[in-house]
């Protein structure tokens, strides 16, 4: 599998309703420049997703591919179970908000995904494909896809997406992922 398209539409769909989400909702409302936030959201992103693919890169060189494949592949049942489980509504630090919208973003997006679900799907598509480059453009353009329209759709999209449902697929999509990873190290 292509290691830049993998790691989008999974992120994507991992993004919706997630915590960094609200997050950018929040901004919108905040900030008239739009295209600011998004500066800030995409620096954020790749700075966090580039650390988080060069350390499932590194963590993945100290085990066999045998074994890799086991961690990762569970890994990614486990992410995606936990993807059934809504984030809680954490109101953003807004001390942060007299910098103006790109370092708001920029501090509060990073600060966001430290810990998320989506950086922890960035370390194992590292992990299992090594490809740095690949990982962290398509992570990172998965989370630009599910936040971008919220920066400016956001009230309207938040009332009419079906976020249970989308949540559930992502879910089921990171099983698949598991599970063929899992078949695929069985098989190997």
């Amino acid at each position: 599998m292509n290691p830049f398209l993998s790691s989008v539409l999974p992120i994507a769909l991992a993004e919706i309703g997630d915590k960094t989400q609200l997050l950018t909702l929040f901004l919108a409302t905040r900030f008239p420049r739009k295209y600011a936030i998004i500066a800030g959201m995409l620096c954020a992103t790749l700075l966090n997703h580039m650390v988080s693919a060069w350390f499932g890169i590194e963590v993945a060189r100290f085990f066999t591919p045998q074994l890799m494949g086991w961690v990762v592949g569970c890994s990614f049942l486990f992410v995606g179970l936990w993807l059934l489980k809504p984030d809680k509504e954490e109101g953003p630090d807004t001390r942060f908000m007299r910098y103006g919208p790109f370092i708001a973003t920029l501090i509060l997006f990073f600060l966001a995904e430290v810990g998320d679900k989506t950086q922890i799907a960035t370390i194992l598509l590292a992990a299992q494909y090594r490809d740095l480059t690949a990982v962290v453009l398509g992570s990172t353009v998965g989370l630009l896809l599910a936040n971008v329209p919220v920066i400016f759709l956001g009230n309207w999209l938040m009332v009419r997406l079906p976020f249970k449902g989308i949540r559930l697929g992502a879910c089921i999509m990171f099983c698949l992922l598991g599970i063929f990873t899992l078949i695929q190290t069985w098989l190997s």
